[in-house]
């Protein structure tokens, strides 16, 4: 399990990116296997930390894990991967918010897709965009999953749910601005919320078990 945790800038270049992982098990095996798992790229990992029955001297001499599990499920192993690592985000937005403030409406145009995902879904799919304190509310069509605007929070948020290919989830409209705001440097943060199954960002690999 891996969590990812990224800073993307306006033109989609990423600016930080850290990863917080986990490799939980479920063993199931007779007796006292005494078990070895190795990786293809150790070298990725920054800071870890392992459960009781890993032997940490091979760990600190040949980079591997071995290890007599206990039964049922486990931590085995958790480990951080910081931000000078290459982290291929796998999900990307495109968006555009123009604000006018002499009475006309503002419009918004945002549509999401997935980036180097390997064939797989981009699940849960949820974002959340703080907008401007000058936005009085928003009149918005999407094209797939709902939204709701918080005229109080000043929150858009707007769940999508699976992307399936080839349709691009998007949403666009009207917002409405306070009447003479100024709406200079009003570029709202946009947080976005995914998930994928059987996809490790970070490019760890299993080599053996």
């Amino acid at each position: 399990v891996e969590e990812v945790d990224a800073i993307i800038d306006k033109s989609g270049a990423t600016v930080s990116a850290e990863i917080q992982g986990y490799i939980d098990c479920c063993v199931k095996l007779s007796g006292m296997p005494d078990l070895t798992l190795t990786f293809v790229n150790p070298r990725l990992f920054d800071d870890v930390s392992f459960h009781p029955c890993v032997r940490f001297k091979r760990w600190e001499s040949e980079r591997l894990l071995s290890f007599i599990p206990p039964d049922g499920t486990f931590r085995l192993m958790s480990y951080h991967i910081g931000s000078q690592s290459v982290v291929a985000i796998p999900i990307y937005v495109r968006h555009n918010l123009s604000l006018r403030n002499n009475g006309e409406q503002g419009r918004l145009d945002l549509t999401v897709g997935p980036k180097q995902t390997m064939g797989r879904t981009l699940e849960n799919v949820a974002l959340e965009i703080c907008m401007p304190k000058c936005v009085l509310n928003c009149s918005l069509t999407a094209n797939q999953g709902k939204y709701s605007y918080d005229p109080v929070s000043k929150v858009l948020m707007w769940d999508i749910g699976r992307i399936e290919l080839p349709k691009l989830p998007n949403i666009k409209g009207t917002v409405s601005v306070a009447s003479g705001a100024d709406t200079t440097g009003a570029n709202p943060s946009i947080n976005v919320h995914f998930t994928i199954p059987q996809l490790a960002v970070s490019g760890l690999r299993v080599s053996r078990l």
